[in-house]
């Protein structure tokens, strides 16, 4: 069992096992048992899910904030993990994603998507080297789908 003690600004809000809380001060809280919870700063708009990796994160975050499509976000999680697990090439990258899996499967999603994040600027690299190897049309276009 882990405790968390959370300080959040005024209007922040945090998810919390579903429910969305916002307080109307600076306040903190403690949890002194296991929850799924998000900050606000954590959450990913879907518009911002444009590269797999983050995708995939906004799978992982379905299931931490809406507890009834779970079902449904762990089966696109899986499909997602497949085809990247397919794709990717890094062996830093394909050791975290099982390790993603692992925990995703533990219900451990916060961790999950911690260690998703840390792994945004190899996939940076990743693209930027496609890139500068694309002619200069193709890259406008991958400019334009990928973010």
């Amino acid at each position: 069992m882990a405790t968390f003690k959370i300080s959040l600004k005024p209007n922040e809000r945090i998810y919390v096992n579903g429910a969305v809380i916002k307080f109307d001060r600076k306040t903190s809280m403690e949890f002194l048992n296991d929850v799924h919870f998000l900050l606000e700063s954590q959450i990913m708009q879907a518009a911002d899910a444009n590269t797999p990796l983050k995708r995939l994160y906004f799978t992982i975050q379905i299931q931490l904030m809406a507890p009834a499509e779970t079902q449904s976000a762990r089966q696109m999680f899986s499909d997602q993990l497949e085809n990247l697990l397919n794709i990717f090439e890094e062996p830093e990258i394909l050791s975290n994603l099982k390790n993603i899996d692992r925990l995703v499967g533990e219900r451990r999603f916060h961790e999950a998507m911690k260690s998703l994040r840390s792994l945004y600027p190899i996939e940076r690299r990743i693209f930027e080297k496609f890139k500068a190897s694309v002619p200069f049309e193709e890259t406008e276009l991958l400019n334009a789908n990928v973010g």
